[in-house]
């Protein structure tokens, strides 16, 4: 319904107001009339001793709250102003300037988003030495202009394209010794930088335990050695993982005692045969569920250990996803986690996960968690606490957000931004009965992959479903424990920390997670996953849509003939259902001829 106005009438080119549009504007004059006669009231004289019709303490809160408001609208590109123009009034931008900071890690989901972070709100920052090894046949160099290619820096190379380079490649790999770095690099290394972020290790669950004591352990006790030797070292920030303790309950901003003795661990793996330590990792391990939480623990005892006078700090992500704001919404360039899920889910191929829909979804957003980084930094390096920090960059005790919104939102967002030529129409859900969801696996996923490999072999085509399956079967197997169970992580850290910031640094390094409205971050994350990792063009949603009703019909109909088939064995295995069925029918019968419409009929 549309609706006149008057000021419509006075332009009446402009596009109509809708009818909800009008009660909105009509509800603010109400407000606007009720506040006018309130002041009215207040300002009416009073007898001596009367209070006050609006407290005092009422009114600064609204003024507080405005305020606020206001400059959370004009602050952030001001900030960004700012910091592009020198920094001169953000202190942590400030603090960077001239100064060269080391990464490890550079390579992955987090470095890349920290390395872009500094370049684009730091500006004056001096050097960024990014540790990276050869991979796949590749040199270094080789991969820093992969990792430069990626897309979040297109907005550097559009603006800024002289910050880039400052990204200066350090070879190295930290499994080795002294991280296999030269003795020239190191001098290099030693002698220029101030700030350092530990973000390299192996994040994959199911890793072998060689490996992973390897990367998380003596990677960290290796980079702990080199730091030792730096004579500007102001501060070094380990990223950790909320998940290290997932034995307990309740999860404190502390390094608790390990698991086991990190240095009789590193013996462990280096004397003994692999087939040894594979068959004892599961007694090792003990109540972790992983290698990766289990040396994660063991690495945090490291920096205690070893760390001496160092100003350390441990930042705690829990589980990492796409970009909240920036470097661009929804951004995201792996498969680990959630994004796996949605783009499962998208493409139609898994309609199935054990998870408990009213345990809390412990979702960060990679921005969030880089920028409690760089801020720990600053204030790690300019305050010198005198003990060891930790902080919990988590969501559930702050903004939660519970499994079952996870998937009612994601299917809603899948269903309105559908995927490129899907297999099956987005549906299913998540089951909290293990024997059920076994169930579903081999229903709607294994069923259904070893049709479509039979078809493919019968028109000599590759089969690949079955392979996929599998493949998506471990991935989610690994991530049933945090599925299946919830945490209390305190924040105590992080919160005091943000309100230690300035207004300007509040919005350039903003990782107050509190502001983060999920509905509008999920369908970020839905575009994101469509776009990022999928590869699929805004150009492709009208063909996709067309294929996406295409089979939702293909869905309704395979269930309307499972719901048949269903019926038809019910009905010939089982003589009591065809009594019901009959006495039904003869029930229904009975009805349809007394209404008045039967009398019509001949």
């Amino acid at each position: 319904m549309i609706v006149d106005c008057r000021w419509h009438r006075r332009h009446p080119s402009a596009a109509p107001i809708s009818s909800s549009r009008r009660r909105q504007v009509d509800l603010k004059r109400r407000r606007i009339d009720l506040c006018a006669d309130r002041l009215q009231k207040c300002q009416a004289p009073r007898p001596a001793g009367a209070e006050r019709c609006v407290p005092q303490q009422h009114q600064q809160q609204q003024q507080q709250q405005r305020k606020s408001r206001l400059t959370r609208r004009t602050l952030p590109r001001e900030a960004e102003a700012m910091a592009t123009s020198g920094g001169s009034n953000s202190h942590i931008a400030s603090f960077y300037k001239d100064r060269s900071v080391l990464i490890t890690g550079a390579t992955g989901f987090m470095g890349k988003v920290l390395s872009e972070k500094l370049l684009r709100s730091c500006p004056d920052i001096k050097n960024l030495y990014l540790l990276m090894r050869p991979k796949r046949g590749q040199d270094v160099r080789t991969r820093l202009v992969e990792l430069l290619n990626a897309q979040i820096f297109d907005g550097l190379r559009r603006e800024r394209p002289e910050a880039l380079s400052k990204l200066i490649v350090v070879a190295g790999d930290i499994t080795q010794p002294e991280l296999g770095i030269s003795a020239a690099d190191q001098q290099l290394l030693t002698e220029n930088v101030s700030v350092v972020f530990h973000s390299a290790a192996t994040v994959k669950f199911d890793e072998a335990l060689r490996l992973s004591v390897a990367m998380n352990i003596l990677g960290t006790k290796r980079l702990v050695e080199l730091c030792h030797k730096m004579s500007k070292l102001e501060a070094l920030v380990h990223v950790s993982t909320a998940y290290c303790n997932c034995d307990r309950d309740e999860v404190k901003e502390e390094v608790y005692p390990p698991p086991a003795e990190p240095d009789k661990i590193i013996q462990c793996v280096e004397w003994l045969d692999e087939d040894v330590i594979n068959s004892i990792t599961p007694k090792l391990i003990g109540s972790r569920p992983n290698t990766y939480t289990f040396t994660k623990a063991l690495a945090e005892h490291i920096l205690v250990q070893h760390s001496g006078s160092l100003p350390v700090a441990i930042v705690r992500p829990s589980i990492v996803t796409a970009a909240w704001k920036e470097p661009i919404p929804g951004w995201v360039d792996n498969l680990n986690g959630p994004t796996g899920m949605i783009a499962g889910a998208g493409k139609g191929i898994l309609r199935t996960i054990l998870c408990y829909r009213d345990l809390v979804a412990d979702l960060v957003p990679v921005d969030i968690c880089i920028n409690l980084m760089i801020s720990v930094a600053w204030h790690t390096a300019v305050n010198r606490p005198k003990d060891m920090l930790v902080y919990n960059c988590t969501s559930g005790s702050l903004n939660p957000i519970k499994w079952h919104q996870v998937e009612r939102m994601g299917y809603d967002f899948l269903h309105k931004h559908p995927f490129s030529d899907v297999i099956w129409y987005p549906s299913g859900s998540f089951k909290s009965n293990r024997m059920v969801n076994n169930l579903s696996v081999l229903a709607f996923h294994m069923a259904p992959a070893l049709v479509l490999d039979t078809i493919a072999r019968l028109s000599g085509k590759k089969p690949i479903m079955m392979r996929v399956q599998q493949k998506l079967s471990r991935a989610v197997s690994c991530l049933e424990f945090f599925t299946t169970h919830e945490w209390r992580f305190t924040s105590h850290n992080v919160t005091q920390l943000a309100g230690k910031l300035s207004p300007v640094d509040q919005q350039l390094f903003d990782f107050d997670i509190r502001g983060v409205d999920w509905a509008i971050y999920m369908e970020q994350y839905v575009l994101g996953t469509r776009r990022f990792i999928l590869k699929e063009d805004n150009s492709t949603f009208p063909a996709a849509h067309r294929h996406l009703r295409k089979m939702w019909w293909l869905h309704q109909l395979t269930q309307l003939l499972s719901l048949a088939v269903v019926w038809r064995v019910v009905m010939l295995r089982s003589s009591s259902a065809r009594r019901i069925w009959y006495a039904l029918m003869n029930a229904l019968l009975q009805i349809v001829r007394a209404t008045p419409l039967a009398r019509l009929m001949p």
